[in-house]
């Protein structure tokens, strides 16, 4: 991806590439309120429908308990959460238009029970969110034209991520600078053509990698960006029996992987399947391997731009309307009034 107008003309490019220096200027304001609160509880439930949940919740549980972070960390969707009993937890709701209907939801059964901590976080003010929470966060990313989310959803996972090593006392802001050149260089960078040439005729592009919202995130972009379908296998899942429903013509692309799996993935997948497999890592791997810079416990952000280069090339080689999908919408279950 690169700024020729195959690509510019796309809103959705456009967002992708303001995210370096959104990611370069972030700075975590006025949250001194919440940082007490979950330093008191010790209890964090983050909740969001798609997008705003899947990347930035699972990035940060991912990155604190890697880190050996001290914290209860939990995330589901609303109406699920709706079961569950969080009094005792500090509850973050994520929702770009402040009115996803599943937030809302459960926002509004929390405030009726007098839940004490309940914060948003929104790229628009003004909105039912705003209403229910205590405090609400206004991302600095502003409107998203394009219907797949992108630079949003990178700055709310920052956000989280540096909210929780601020209760940590740990300081990012110095790192920012080196995470925008990582993250523009793998949105950028070109890779063989042979890949996206695999990946658009493929039948079902299957993501793999850890629980930590990215592969599950580029899963979801994948049917909003190429049309195609997709999957997401968790951890070590591609070995454990979907190959069974598996063709030659489809593929697998492995974010970060386990590198003690990767023989195993081979015999399985390649071997077995006669299927391509393809690789987003830090280093060189035994599939073709689209290399991204190493940058530490921000790696997931580098992973998450060059899985959106991908798809970008391979919606641009099939002439999609990369802005435009026939059914998804902005918003995909809106609360009215």
């Amino acid at each position: 991806m690169n700024s020729e107008k195959k690509y510019s003309q796309f809103a959705l490019v456009k967002e992708m590439m303001e995210t370096p220096e959104i990611l370069s200027k972030f700075s975590l304001k006025n949250a001194d309120r919440v940082i007490d609160a979950i330093r008191e509880k010790g209890k964090l439930f983050f909740t969001g429908e798609g997008s705003s949940r899947i990347f930035p919740a699972k990035n940060a549980m991912y990155c604190a308990r890697r880190a050996g972070y001290d914290l209860n960390l939990a995330t589901e969707g609303g109406l699920q959460a709706c079961n569950y009993d969080i009094s005792d937890f500090v509850v973050f709701g994520a929702s770009n238009s402040g009115q996803t209907k599943e937030v809302i939801r459960f926002f509004d059964r929390l405030k009726k029970i007098g839940h004490k901590n309940l914060y948003g976080l929104t790229a628009n003010q003004h909105t039912k969110l705003e209403s229910l929470a205590h405090q609400t966060f206004l991302l600095s990313c502003g409107k998203e034209d394009a219907v797949a989310a992108t630079k949003s959803v990178a700055e709310q996972g920052l956000f989280y991520q540096t909210l929780l090593a601020s209760i940590q006392d740990i300081d990012l802001s110095k790192k920012l600078s080196a995470l925008a050149d990582a993250f523009n260089i793998a949105l950028t960078m070109p890779f063989d053509e042979k890949i996206t040439e695999a990946i658009a005729s493929a039948g079902t592009i299957y993501f793999a990698g850890k629980n930590d919202g990215v592969a599950e995130e580029l899963t979801l972009k994948t049917n909003e960006i190429t049309r195609k379908k997709s999957d997401w296998l968790e951890g070590t899942y591609a070995v454990h029996g979907v190959e069974e429903v598996m063709n030659a013509d489809d593929v697998v692309i492995l974010i970060d992987p386990f590198k003690s799996e990767l023989e195993k993935i081979k015999q399985t997948l390649v071997d077995g399947v006669g299927m391509k497999v393809f690789a987003v890592c830090d280093e060189d791997t035994i599939f073709p391997t689209i290399k991204v810079p190493d940058i530490g416990e921000l790696a997931n952000y580098v992973y998450l731009a060059a899985g959106w280069n991908i798809l970008v090339e391979v919606g641009v080689s099939l002439g999609i309307n990369l802005d435009k999908p026939q059914r998804a919408r902005k918003v995909g279950n809106e609360f009215i009034e």
